[in-house]
């Protein structure tokens, strides 16, 4: 393929200063355009400001031979980044919208600094940018375009309620561009990518960095700019050179009779039609896709709707913002019919019996009138504490929050003022954050909540002339999704629905039987399902109108996977341009969160592989691996080492035979035996293809002591696979560490069992013979399954939210352990707790309870199964259960309190004698 330039043509990348807008930066300047290199030059919390960042680039651009000058503007003054372009250069071709900052803090503790800073970089940014941008790429009838969105703005993620918000914004923005640019010739696009970054750069392993590196997100920005390209309104998510597109797919859904019967209790018996992905689907791409009017010919010939008993709300209190007219009303009438107390929210004023009175104050009447309660509420939803205070200050409590308060400000893009875009996003996309915010305190001590927000299909699909109502709409169902994340754990479920409804306008258009069918009344009874305590749903998104309710959510393709062992190319992405939007060769899938999205993203490191001749192909060698065992490595320690490990453990002040090394029982805790396969090398990769550490996960542990474990010293390591099995996508391997003294007697073994996923269907490939590995003891094989009935004992400590950090320095330095960037990289909102931290708590827990005088010298094996993360700061609770086949054996497991999950399953600890179980163990 013809190599794709860009001779003269002009690039402005915001943020590039580093990562992304750098490689950015830099490959547009090698294939021969002018680039406007703009970094305000901020830290990663986008404090301070400094030129040298944007100069640094434009230099390197220099000297390479290639054009560029530099730009330090904030990216809301971006008139004047454009100016600069001009100035320089006198043209825009590209704008790459890739500037931004974190501000990332748990919902209940974020700010309105917090949340404005973020959405001012991300999303106002690049309205500022790409508005001084539009009249110049019109005038040129050519313009290129790009969104960063993420995989937070896609799926939601733990403490990224403002970020996820901004990059599920820019979605929604792009997405309108595109159909008010294309007859202009302006293509506009999203893109999600993983890449490492600054942020990444210093805890990421060399492994995954080399995957996630910024050249190669590149290659598919350029083909997305390039003169070539058609493909416009899309997202894409990219990394470790894996390159995959999105669409929406709905479900066939329901369509519901239009009359009395149709309430929350009708849909709640339709549910799962509903949200059934196995049926009939849909993929619709524009907001035309919907046939509404021929939904709203079926609901006419139907039989009235069948319901169970009704879902009421007494005792509940709701508030419903913009209550005073159309589908605001329609809830809060909904609401107060089914019991609950509303709270009706409006500023707004209309003309009733010749004089002008608040819409508020009317709806209040109707539910009062009808048997209700309900106060109304005039605040603007900017001041959602306002709305909340409302509540608890006149039912002392809320439970449902309705978010529905909306305004239009609909024009053309080159039309619109910087006003238009404010007005909308400061009502629609910031009063549901601010709304949402003030109640959250409440629903989390209250321990339950419900949260419906308003998206539509202008948020969905985009729009001509809603560039601000797309892009807040779309902002309100990445806050959902984060939101739903969040809340979980409190019992608070948040979904969000995108209605059509009819107004004003369509009374005067269409006939009286439709226009009755698109009554607001309609799409309430959604709502009221949604928000009813008998509802499970969360981080759902619905259509629902002409008496129709579908689940609508994103399908990503199965994209193509290039080589990480070669640079990737715009020429590669462009001739696999038909293979990256494919969603019809089976392969098409929905990825319900950021961690998957990651996972299947990065197994590409290992997977993908170019077929080359005269390279053989990778195979797993059973029999090489059994045969090998390690020369000895010393493991030399201190007492300070085993003291560490105890109070890593758990162990308090008042275990003195655990911390104080002048303890007449000083003692070294059994579980120490791990800590050697830190310091000790197990060698995997001569026997096994080569694979993402990501892709490897720690199942089960075992520890076997023969002789208690010296408090300071040195063991002679040896290390060994023991067992390797096919589990199809992947294998399981169990590695060996066998410690001996200076006389050679065995003093402990442990065990540890890992799945690699991307590895498996070894065993049924051509000439693979099945191997004997070596002997292991029963003990270590056991499956060790729960008994059925309640425990005999059980033990609970709360772990402190330092314990991560204290565990560590016994030599597991794992960032996803200690560093929150890397931890949400792996998917979780905070660091977690090591697995073998975990394993120690649980074995001084089983001790205390069943051994011999709490003797920890008579543990002689624990094996366990690690099942869930324990997070720093939760409690964790042993429950044991003596073998009635084995007098010295219990078997136990760990559960976390807080979120009711097990964190250790099919467990087990064997003694030297007899075990003695108490229910009241020694501290």
């Amino acid at each position: 393929m013809t190599e794709l330039r860009f001779d003269n043509r002009v690039v402005i990348v915001s943020g590039a200063g580093g990562g992304l807008g750098k490689a950015y930066s830099q490959f547009f300047a090698s294939r021969g355009a002018k680039v406007v290199v703009n970094d305000l030059g901020a830290g990663l919390k986008g404090e301070g400001s400094s030129a040298a960042a944007a100069d640094v680039v434009v230099d390197e651009i220099r000297k390479a031979g290639g054009t560029a000058v530099a730009d330090y503007h904030n990216v809301l003054d971006g008139d004047k980044i454009v100016a600069t372009a001009m100035e320089a250069f006198g043209r825009v071709d590209i704008v790459i919208n890739n500037a931004g900052i974190l501000r990332d803090r748990a919902f209940k503790s974020m700010s309105d600094k917090d949340w404005d800073d973020v959405l001012d970089v991300h999303l106002k940014g690049a309205y500022c940018i790409t508005k001084a941008a539009w009249p110049i790429m019109r005038k040129q009838k050519y313009g290129r375009i790009v969104m960063t969105s993420s995989a937070a703005g896609i799926y939601g993620n733990f403490g990224q309620a403002n970020y996820a918000a901004a990059k599920q914004a820019l979605i929604g923005f792009s997405n309108s561009l595109a159909l008010e640019g294309h007859k202009y010739n302006i293509l506009s696009n999203a893109i999600a990518p993983l890449a490492a970054s600054r942020m990444t750069a210093t805890i990421m392993p060399e492994e995954i960095l080399a995957a996630l590196k910024p050249e190669f997100v590149t290659p598919l920005v350029a083909a997305l700019t390039h003169e070539s390209t058609e493909q416009t309104g899309g997202l894409f998510e990219i990394g470790a050179g894996t390159v995959t597109a999105h669409r929406w797919e709905g479900t066939e859904g329901v369509v519901f009779k239009a009359d009395s019967s149709f309430t929350p209790a009708a849909v709640k018996q339709r549910a799962a039609e509903i949200s059934n992905f196995d049926g009939p689907v849909e993929y619709p791409a524009s907001m035309k896709d919907n046939d509404w009017l021929g939904k709203l010919e079926q609901a006419k010939a139907l039989a009235s709707n069948a319901k169970g008993d009704e879902l009421r709300f007494d005792g509940k209190v709701v508030v419903v913002s913009g209550a005073g007219a159309g589908l605001g009303r329609a809830y809060a009438l909904m609401f107060g019919r089914f019991g609950a107390k509303v709270v009706v929210n409006d500023l707004g004023f209309v003309e009733h019996n010749g004089k002008k009175v608040h819409a508020a104050d009317l709806v209040v009447e109707e539910i009062k009138r009808a048997g209700g309660v309900a106060v109304a509420n005039y605040d603007s939803v900017e001041d959602g504490d306002h709305l909340v205070a409302t509540a608890i200050a006149s039912f002392g409590r809320i439970d449902v929050v309705v978010n529905n308060a909306g305004i239009l400000r609909d024009k053309a893009f080159a039309n619109a003022t910087p006003q238009d875009w404010d007005l909308v996003y400061r009502v629609h996309l910031r009063g549901t954050y601010k709304v949402s915010h003030a109640a959250w305190p409440h629903f989390v001590k209250q321990k339950s909540g419900a949260i419906i927000n308003t998206n539509s299909a202008v948020g969905i699909f985009g729009n001509f002339g809603q560039t601000n109502y797309s892009a807040a709409k779309a902002g309100i169902q990445g806050l959902t999704n984060t939101l739903a994340l969040e809340g979980a754990k409190h019992g608070i479920r948040v979904n969000a629905i995108a209605p059509n409804a009819g107004t004003a306008m369509t009374a005067t258009v269409f006939p009286a039987e439709i226009v009755e069918m698109l009554k607001p009344e309609y799409v309430a009874p959604l709502v009221g399902f949604l928000a009813h305590e008998s509802t499970p749903h969360t981080g759902k998104l619905f259509q629902v109108g002409s008496c129709w309710v579908s689940e609508i959510r994103r399908q990503r393709s199965g994209g193509v996977a290039f080589p990480l062992s070669r640079a990737l190319t715009p020429e590669d992405i462009a001739a696999r341009w038909s293979d990256i939007v494919n969603f019809d060769d089976g392969r098409a899938h929905h990825v319900p969160t950021s961690r998957q999205s990651g996972m299947e993203l990065l197994e590409n490191a290992s997977s993908a592989t170019e077929a080359s001749d005269d390279q053989d192909e990778e195979k797993v060698d059973v029999a090489g691996a059994y045969a090998n065992i390690s020369e000895p490595q010393a493991f030399d320690y201190t007492r300070r080492d085993v003291l560490l490990y105890a109070l890593g453990i758990g162990a308090t002040r008042a275990e003195l035979p655990l911390v104080y090394e002048s303890s007449d029982a000083f003692q070294t805790f059994p579980t120490f035996a791990v800590i050697p396969d830190f310091h000790t090398n197990t060698e995997f990769t001569s026997f096994l293809p080569s694979f993402n550490p990501m892709m490897l996960l720690h199942g089960e542990q075992y520890v076997e002591i023969h002789r208690a474990i010296p408090t300071e010293g040195r063991l002679l390591c040896t290390t060994q696979i023991v067992d390797i099995q096919d589990k199809g996508k992947g294998l399981t391997a169990t590695g060996r560490i066998t410690m001996r003294d200076a006389e050679n007697n065995i003093v402990a073994v442990s065990e540890s069992t890992s799945f690699i996923r991307g590895i498996g269907g070894f065993s049924k490939k051509p000439g693979f013979a099945a191997v004997a590995g070596p002997e292991r003891s029963s003990a270590s094989t056991a499956a060790n399954a729960i008994p059925k009935r309640s425990p005999d004992a059980v033990y609970s400590q709360k772990t402190s939210e330092e314990q991560a950090a204290v565990y560590r320095l016994s030599g597991d330095y794992n960032p996803l352990h200690i560093d929150p960037e890397m931890s949400k990289l792996g998917g979780f909102k905070t660091p977690i707790l090591h697995g073998l931290c975990t394993f120690g708590y649980a074995a001084r827990h089983v001790v205390k309870l069943a051994a011999p005088n709490a003797d920890a010298s008579k543990l002689k094996s624990v094996k366990a199964r690690f099942s869930s993360p324990v997070l720093p700061g939760e409690t964790l609770e042993t429950s044991v259960w003596a073998d009635k086949s084995n007098p010295k054996k219990v078997m136990f497991q760990v559960r976390v309190v807080e979120r009711d999950v097990i964190a250790i399953s099919n467990a087990a600890v064997e003694f030297s004698d007899p075990v003695a179980i108490s229910s009241s163990p020694k501290l």
